[in-house]
């Protein structure tokens, strides 16, 4: 009788042997973007937060594109084709460096790349999606505006026929990349309904002026969109949806990259507070060998890598076909939910310089307050898998 292979050694990094999961593949991506952000974020990042601005932006959305970050799970135009569960991995690992690094590939690809490579014309494709796979043109996605953020039906920016061409009146606001986009998609009422429009942002009559003053996302763009009397040509309106099938449809494929994402803001955090254990000493000896401290540890070990589990399952699903919206906010409602609880109990194991940015604990902490409501907040979520488990609509 032949014994029984031995198992491989724990793996703290790895308690669930996740990895297994993995083919060299999709352990090339992660390693790819995780040495990226490693040499071009993580050195400068707290800086940038600090001072609330991402410099270079163009010339980091250049990198991304080479790397082939940058709508990434699309098909050609120069898109990689990865797989869903390859771009999850490329969003934990920008997430462990910044939210707001992650926004930047999560806007251009999933909502502004994904809106024109479904909904697009061949023309649309064509001459945005090359440039924008390169990072050579950076995108931004319109659909909120000052007064409808979770009600997208009650948008106000509306777009009327002037003989051929058509024109955008309107405001949207807290635009991630407005300010640096060469491109918008832009989400309006019109006679026929929702639609969407690709607007260059040169045109005249369109502003992005930037939001300032954000405790959130601060090494991010973040702006208002303005658009007044804006003239664009028949050909600028996407000609593949109509009504809010179309927005919620992006939305979706974002969110699926906030379900890994968010994990990576918990890893960081989690690695960041294991490590301070080890090391710092109180009473003579190190904190991480007292009990309430190793609970701690314990607890966020296992809700960070069921978060993980989690999205990973989700990718598959995705890569199959047969993921639904209602998982994706059943991803989204828990993975953001528990990853501001790591941070948070991070923050007490590390003490006072739990507040510090010579620890990534409290940036990751207050970035993951936006995650949490944007693209949908927690309450949202909770009524559409409230819907889904009982038929009843509570959103009338």
């Amino acid at each position: 009788m032949s014994a029984s292979p031995k198992p491989p050694a724990f793996d703290p990094a790895d308690p669930l042997g996740l990895d297994d999961l993995l083919d060299p593949e999709d352990l090339a991506v992660r390693d790819t973007v995780r040495s990226w952000a490693a040499d071009r974020v993580l050195p400068y990042v707290a800086d940038w937060y600090e001072k609330g601005e991402l410099p270079g932006i163009r010339e980091l959305a250049r990198e991304l594109g080479s790397i082939g970050a940058l709508g990434m799970s699309l098909t050609g135009y120069g898109c990689a084709g990865a797989s869903s569960v390859q771009y999850g991995l490329a969003c934990l690992e920008l997430e462990a460096a910044d939210s707001g690094i992650r926004s930047l590939v999560s806007v251009q690809g999933s909502l502004a790349m994904y809106a024109i490579h479904r909904y697009g014309s061949e023309e649309q494709e064509n001459e945005w999606l090359p440039r924008m796979a390169s990072g050579e043109v950076i995108g931004c996605f319109g659909l909120t505006e000052p007064d409808h953020g979770s009600d997208p039906a009650g948008m106000r920016t509306f777009a009327k026929r002037d003989g051929d061409d058509w024109v955008l009146s309107g405001r949207k606001m807290w635009i991630t990349n407005g300010s640096v986009a060469g491109v918008a998609v832009v989400w309006a009422r019109t006679e026929d309904g929702i639609r969407g429009f690709v607007v260059p942002t040169d045109r005249p009559g369109f502003s992005a002026p930037e939001i300032k003053h954000k405790w959130s996302l601060r090494a991010s763009v973040t702006s208002e969109l303005v658009l007044d009397d804006v003239r664009l040509p028949a050909g600028a309106v996407l000609p593949g949806v109509t009504g809010l099938r179309g927005p919620l449809g992006c939305l979706s494929h974002a969110r699926y990259g906030i379900v890994w994402g968010s994990m990576g803001a918990a890893r960081s955090s989690f690695e960041a507070a294991l490590d301070y254990a080890r090391t710092r000493e109180q009473f003579g000896r190190p904190i991480g060998g007292f009990q309430l401290t190793q609970a701690k540890l314990a607890d966020m070990a296992v809700e960070l890598h069921k978060g993980i589990l989690l999205a990973h399952h989700l990718g598959r699903r995705m890569d199959a076909g047969r993921l639904r919206p209602e998982q994706i906010s059943f991803g989204k409602l828990n993975n953001v939910r528990e990853a501001i609880e790591i941070c948070r109990t991070a923050r007490t194991i590390l003490g006072a310089n739990g507040i510090s940015l010579e620890y990534p604990v409290m940036r990751h902490a207050t970035n993951l307050e936006s995650v949490l409501t944007y693209e949908g907040t927690v309450e949202m979520h909770q009524l559409v898998l409230g819907k889904a488990l009982t038929g009843l609509d509570a959103f009338r």
